[in-house]
């Protein structure tokens, strides 16, 4: 029901597509008329274990009963748990949990900022960012990506950010001050368009960084949590960040963040400096705890790097018959974007209308985002999709 007629109950800052879902099973997506989807959307990389996986179900069936919050003031037995799984697992020697993705990045920015300031460098609070980059909805976090079509009607925005083009070692090196506190990059960009940092970019800036004495924060928001094969996309380079913001995968679809670091970098942030309400809920943690059980099994993700590079070779096959329609694949594991010649809203929609979801991105890019358990017969059901969908475009 609406009660003003210029304006919907729902606050209209999305143009939601007309399906409603009725229930999902792994990869599938069923609506309640009946109608079935293979969903290589995943909630934009959130379902990495697809839908109704039967080990998060009895787990949070099981906290459900249980209790659902009780706040930071007390501790939290999954809270303390999934802290230890993630230091355990990755470069990390200490955790805050929080509940999405942009406040993972808010909190790895204030953190930042607030290392040089323990240090009495409270000038050096400038981060250096990456055209094209995505990190979040919030004040700060667009103010750091910098995208017209995310700060467009916000200004002021939040000052200390200064964008630099994608992958440009030498204008990051010149944009380096003595105000500099951190370069901030995601190690594969989501929203723009599927774009993975060259290995040795990576490798460039955590040389910056140490040669300057400044912080390295990885935004593994959307790259993270198996998507590329390891548990996080940085470890596919072999290099380490000092702060690093986890969500989207991380729940399974159960709303949950993280800011992950060394104890170095930490080391501002003491008592009473940050915080967050519902952030770590025993609900949240004990689906993320369910996640990393399922994602630290022996094989589980050496299985994700052949599963990616099976779609990837159909789908190379699929680019080299139709060249006209897609021009290439870029990404790693199952995080992959088809690089379109027609309009790739147009392509994206036309994959639905077949059956097929995917996620559109910047740079004329669809992007493919399969839960990390999909099958090879899934595979290949998908691309059959895709040619079908190729065909039609062309007719």
């Amino acid at each position: 029901m609406t009660k003003n007629e210029a304006i919907p109950s729902l606050l209209p800052v999305y143009k939601r597509i007309d399906l409603v879902f009725d229930h999902g099973e792994g990869a599938w997506l069923f609506t309640r008329d009946g109608r079935k989807f293979l969903d290589f959307a995943s909630g934009i990389a959130v379902t990495g274990l697809g839908h109704a996986h039967p080990h998060l179900v009895k787990v949070l069936h099981e906290q459900i009963d249980r209790v659902w919050h009780v706040s930071n003031l007390f501790r939290i037995d999954h809270l303390e748990r999934l802290a230890d799984r993630l230091v355990a697992n990755s470069f990390a020697e200490t955790v805050f949990v929080c509940n999405s993705g942009a406040e993972a990045m808010e909190a790895c920015i204030k953190m930042a900022r607030r290392f040089h300031w323990a240090r009495g460098q409270a000038g050096r609070h400038r981060i250096i960012t990456f055209q094209g980059s995505f990190h979040g909805r919030t004040m700060a976090t667009i103010s750091a990506a910098g995208e017209n079509r995310l700060t467009e009607g916000f200004a002021p925005l939040l000052d200390g950010f200064d964008q630099v083009p994608f992958a440009d070692h030498q204008m990051v090196r010149d944009a380096i001050t003595d105000q500099t506190a951190a370069i901030m990059i995601e190690p594969v960009q989501g929203e723009g368009g599927i774009r993975p940092v060259p290995q040795e970019c990576l490798k460039g800036l955590r040389q910056l960084c140490d040669e300057h004495d400044i912080l390295l924060i990885f935004d593994e928001v959307q790259c993270g949590m198996g998507r590329t094969g390891k548990l996080f996309a940085h470890q596919v380079a072999g290099v380490s960040p000092d702060i690093m913001g986890s969500a989207k995968g991380l729940g399974g679809g159960f709303p949950i963040g993280a800011c992950l670091a060394t104890a170095r970098a930490a080391s501002g942030m003491t008592t009473s400096t940050h915080g967050s309400t519902f952030g770590g809920n025993p609900l949240a943690t004990a689906a993320a705890n369910a996640v990393l059980d399922i994602m630290l099994a022996d094989g589980f993700l050496d299985g994700v790097v052949e599963r990616g590079r099976y779609l990837r070779e159909r789908l190379e096959s699929v680019v080299s018959a139709h060249p006209d329609v897609l021009e290439g694949i870029r990404g790693e594991g199952l995080m992959l974007g088809m690089k379109c010649v027609v309009p790739h809203l147009e392509f994206n929609a036309r994959l639905r209308e077949n059956g097929l979801l995917s996620v559109p991105a910047a740079d004329n890019i669809v992007r493919l985002l399969p839960p990390l358990i999909i099958t090879d017969e899934e595979t290949d059901i998908a691309v059959g999709i895709i040619e079908e969908t190729c065909r039609s475009m062309k007719s």
